[in-house]
């Protein structure tokens, strides 16, 4: 065996082939070891009789390599694992096959790579008796989100049948999404639940020599969840026990990468396999690196999407590889698009710039392997092999959220990093502008103070996509409209249990990422154009001259029975994320709020529907002119101010903001614009209050950011990709009036 690795040379293909297959072949061909033969004859034997079948059990063959795993390194499913394997020499067999997929042409690449020594290597193979997860379902877990590596989430991957479908990347299973911190105190803290499309489902095969086959999976089973919220959080309780069992080990945080499988003739739920995650346990927590589109100018052409897996974004030429057979064709740094890709891959994916497939979701081996890598990569697309052609100019983006996406030529972007370590600690607080849950876990990891604004309808926008009232409503609805409707609230009771359920666990989402800082919700600010053009909106809203100033805000929370209705949703949707996934740290906004009376009378519909301050803490937006001129009476029915710079200029400056032909007279700068955020100020610190601010003008004007501080204003909101900058002008203002102070001190002292 040494001597075939004599000059090995892994960047050869065909030497590496042919090397591979000369041990395996010494292996495959050999004699085992008649004590080891024996020990695993006889321990067959006493599985056989303690489980009193009165026949021969199946069993999974399962190996683990001492290089598979370090603390240092990762690659999933190196050496060979085999299913559904019967009798003693099938046994047999399947463990002299583990052991020479100690040398595949991936491991002997892998290690190469890594400097291990190739006989230097242990390998340890578990015999397990088979969960039968082919008549139930089967997939992987994360003690951590594999994205962002946020600490609180467990992330379940899961799809019908046996594993392997989910771990080669063959299907795009359904993921779930549960809060550590919340699930310990009790609470069902599922926070997010995708349906995935599940195309096939790997089962047991009766042909000899061939103990698994795949079959295609029913549309029902498809349009099913894999597992029931009981199921998801019993595996996230032990995914957890599980993580504090190997940190309490190690000395120090370890997250782990877990397998499961429910048996579908005892509906019991099994962990089959446990190894540290060794991707985001290794970064550099102090350094981060920000990918954006430099795309002005640019006309953006998306060619395919699927999932997002690495948050970064590279160029390339795209390589279409239709199976591994062709790898020898790749060229170094090239887009790789192909169906999906499992170990076999390996000494190509290290050559990619970037991977694109059809197939597989964010705990795939292609997602696993490009996180280990660092490089972007697209899974799940779907069509990728059809979209893209070989030799094209492509852009692969992760960088915004879930959804990655492959444009059409080359689109430079830039990469800056910022060391997180020598950031400065600053009084006033620095809060981000937040309402993409997708994106939540990513932005939470950057230094912050919570969330100062999350506008409730981006969530409805985006996920829940239909007026509240055409999901009330549905008889009411065109033929079309009410179709769709359907189609969009399949698998819930009803259309208003959609909508609280829906809208719920996008709040929980952004609420469990930044967990236990505080949260601002603005409960919706749709304007009545905005309202119709969601699903079956144009049914139920007027249309009006100037939706700008028009029947927007708490002026839609009162008033008429379908008015109250709606509301009384968004309510009950607040409720859930607090009373049943355990989300304390939100808070509530009261938006566009014209007057005292209008206020109290939104308080009153809120405490119908169970909210009131005995139970969440009430914001409530300060922009208009009426807010700070009355500061103090409404400062008697609420928490605190969150001042909208953008309202509150355009209706102190009579600008409308969507007019180009004023825009030159739009600042928040202005005397009058500022007279009144002091007024507000001030009244929220005479009374102990939370004051703080959401817009972009502290951060796009230092002169406006340095009045606000020397107002005594609590809390600044800004967008993530400004939350460092802004940070590090706040400490530079604050240490200035800190050294204006201290001079002035000292004048005083020298004058006396």
């Amino acid at each position: 065996m040494k001597e075939a690795m004599i000059g090995l040379d892994t960047l050869d293909l065909n030497n590496l082939q042919q090397r591979g297959a000369a041990i395996r072949g010494l292996i495959l061909t050999g004699n085992m070891p008649p004590m080891v033969e024996k020990a695993i004859r006889e321990a067959y034997d006493r599985l056989n009789k303690e489980i009193g079948l009165g026949r021969d059990v199946d069993v999974a063959v399962r190996s683990s390599a001492t290089a598979e795993d370090l603390p240092d390194a990762s690659f999933a499913g190196q050496q060979e694992t085999f299913l559904n394997v019967r009798g003693h020499e099938s046994l047999i067999d399947s463990c002299r096959r583990c052991f020479a997929s100690l040398f595949t042409d991936r491991a002997i690449s892998y290690r190469q790579t890594k400097k291990f020594d190739h006989f230097a290597i242990g390998l340890s193979i578990g015999v397990q008796l088979m969960v039968r997860s082919d008549k139930a379902c089967s997939g992987v877990m994360f003690s951590i989100d594999p994205e962002s590596g946020h600490p609180d989430v467990v992330v379940i991957n899961a799809s019908w049948g046996l594993g392997e479908n989910i771990v080669q990347g063959a299907v795009n299973p359904d993921e779930f999404i549960v809060h550590k911190p919340t699930l310990a105190k009790g609470f069902r803290s599922v926070i997010r639940k995708t349906l995935g499309t599940k195309e096939m489902t790997m089962i047991y095969s009766k042909k000899p020599g061939q103990p698994v086959r795949n079959v295609t999976t029913s549309e029902g089973k498809r349009r099913q969840l894999c597992l029931s919220d009981d199921e998801v959080l019993q595996l996230a309780k032990w995914g957890a026990a599980i993580e504090r069992h190997y940190s309490e080990k190690k000395g120090s945080a370890c997250p782990m990468d877990m397998e499961f499988a429910k048996d579908g003739l005892t509906g019991k739920l099994y962990i089959v396999q446990a190894r540290p995650e060794t991707v985001h346990s290794n970064r550099d927590m102090l350094k981060l690196q920000t990918y954006t589109l430099n795309s002005k100018g640019i006309e953006l052409n998306v060619l395919c999407a699927g999932a997002s897996v690495g948050n970064r974004i590279a160029n390339g030429i795209a390589q279409v590889i239709e199976d591994v057979t062709m790898i020898k064709d790749f060229k170094d740094g090239g887009v790789l698009v192909t169906e999906m890709t499992d170990p076999d891959w390996e000494p190509i994916l290290r050559r990619a710039s970037a991977i694109v497939t059809n197939r597989g979701g964010r705990t795939c081996h292609a997602a696993i392997i490009a996180r280990e890598l660092g490089i972007p990569c697209v899974v799940g697309c779907g069509d990728a092999t059809m979209k893209l052609t070989s030799g094209q100019a492509v852009t692969v983006d992760t960088a915004c959220g879930d959804r990655g996406v492959v444009y059409d030529s080359i689109v430079p972007f830039d990469v800056v990093e910022q060391n997180l370590d020598s950031l400065p600690k600053t009084n006033t607080k620095v809060t981000m502008l937040v309402g993409n849950p997708e994106l939540a876990l990513q932005h939470s990891m950057l230094p912050n103070a919570g969330v100062g604004l999350c506008r409730m309808e981006f969530v409805i926008s985006n996920y829940v996509r239909a007026h509240p009232q055409a999901l009330l409503h549905r008889d009411e609805l065109n033929e079309i409209d009410r179709a769709a409707i359907d189609e969009l609230i399949c698998g819930f009771a009803d259309g208003a249990e959609f909508f609280k359920q829906t809208l719920a666990r996008g709040i929980a989402t952004i609420c469990a990422a930044f967990y236990p800082k505080p949260v601002i919700l603005r409960f919706s600010d749709f304007k009545t154009d905005e309202y119709s053009s969601l699903l079956g909106g144009k049914q139920f809203e007027p249309t009006e001259a100037n939706p700008m100033i028009g029947w927007r805000g708490a002026s839609r929370y009162y008033g008429t029975e379908r008015a109250r209705e709606s509301f009384a949703l968004e309510c009950m949707a607040v409720r859930r994320v607090v009373e049943q996934l355990g989300m304390t740290n939100l808070q509530v906004m009261i938006p566009f709020t014209r007057t005292v009376d209008e206020l109290q009378k939104v308080l009153a519909e809120m405490k119908r529907n169970g909210l009131d301050k005995s139970n969440i803490k009430i914001i409530m937006m300060c922009e208009i002119p009426s807010n700070a001129l009355l500061a103090d009476e409404f400062l008697q029915h609420v928490d605190g101010f969150s001042i909208g710079s953008n309202d509150l200029t355009q209706l102190t400056l009579a600008i409308d903001r969507n007019s180009g032909d004023v825009a030159h007279l739009f600042d928040e700068r202005h005397p009058a614009v500022l007279m009144l955020m002091r007024m507000a100020i001030n009244a929220c610190k005479q009374r102990g209050v939370y004051s703080g601010i959401c817009g972009q003008g502290p951060s796009d004007h230092p002169d406006l950011c340095q009045q606000l501080i020397e107002a005594g204003i609590e809390s600044i909101s800004v967008q993530p990709d400004r939350i460092i900058q802004t940070t590090l002008l706040v400490a530079e203002i604050e240490e200035k009036l800190k050294q204006q102070q201290q001079q002035q001190q000292q004048q005083q002292q020298q004058q006396q």
